[in-house]
């Protein structure tokens, strides 16, 4: 199977008798269906919900938890956690060593149960982002053999899971844009967290209008960053390109329009196709555009 080591990932403990009561208080993903073996999405928002820092959070099997995030952003979420923190029981820390490899395929949940067995120092767990393709995030003290990073990021790109940096910038987006949603990385039935009222609001009045598309195009997409038009209408930007295909984060409620419309949606003249994640439950809106939040 296919793998690639992300130079570009660190990993935080948060361990003690208060842990899980902790971040299940200040993250968006609820803990309570955060099941071994599982590395989920979440985010940490400010109080007007847009997201601060995105990981994935894990189990750590003796009752503390993982969070995997950018490297360039580890000592910035370690200092927020701290604020948090107050009286809690917990220790949080970065982790001096370790090396986060992915892989992907079909055969990787045989190979998840296989390293099970080994006795190694290496963690292999599920990526519950990843819908029609088994994806293993693996945790160790030295690097597995690698493919090549621009092969797992053209697979993050055609598979439709966005990440900041890549994709968008932190402090700019909200869960529902980055379809935190759609991933189980907002939980709708916990309770309050940081920035939870502003989410649940657009959850249940259905304001979501900006989101991660799928974008091809029958020659090599501009680079990231390129606005998106419908006509002569900006309604988005790409994201994370390779060849052919990307991610691109758009208005919906615009793309809609401008299919009923006729209207070609291009980037530096380059026609595109969007095209929602064949996985997600959202669709382009059917009525006409409702008040957004922010």
């Amino acid at each position: 199977m296919p793998t690639a080591t992300l130079d570009d990932r660190a990993i935080i403990s948060v361990t003690g008798a208060d842990a899980e009561h902790f971040l299940q208080n200040i993250l968006t993903t609820d803990l309570d269906a955060l099941e071994a073996g599982a590395a989920k999405p979440g985010a940490l928002l400010s109080p007007q919900g847009k997201i601060l820092f995105d990981f994935l959070i894990s189990r750590d099997g003796a009752g503390g938890f993982v969070l995997d995030c950018r490297a360039d952003i580890t000592d910035d979420f370690l200092r927020r956690l701290m604020l948090y923190r107050l009286r809690a029981k917990v220790e949080i820390a970065k982790r001096d060593q370790g090396v986060v490899t992915v892989a992907w395929g079909r055969d990787s949940t045989a190979s998840r149960n296989d390293s099970a067995d080994a006795g190694t120092d290496v963690t292999r767990l599920r990526d519950t982002r990843f819908m029609a393709e088994p994806v293993d995030r693996i945790y160790g003290t030295t690097a597995a053999p690698a493919t090549s990073a621009a092969d797992w990021q053209a697979f993050r790109i055609v598979s439709g899971v966005p990440e900041s940096g890549a994709d968008y910038a932190l402090g700019d987006a909200f869960p529902h844009d980055v379809l935190l949603d759609q991933t189980g990385g907002v939980g709708f039935r916990k309770g309050c967290y940081v920035g939870q009222e502003v989410v649940s609001r657009m959850q249940h009045r259905g304001t979501a209008r900006r989101r991660f598309l799928i974008a091809s195009a029958a020659t090599p997409l501009p680079a990231s960053g390129t606005e998106i038009r419908a006509g002569e209408r900006p309604i988005g930007t790409l994201g994370s390109v390779a060849g052919n295909a990307g991610l691109a984060l758009v208005r919906i409620d615009k793309v809609k329009a401008a299919l009923d419309d006729g209207l070609p949606i291009t980037a530096d003249a380059v026609t595109l196709t969007l095209a929602i994640p064949a996985w997600a439950s959202f669709t382009l809106p059917q009525d006409p555009p409702a008040t957004e939040e922010g």
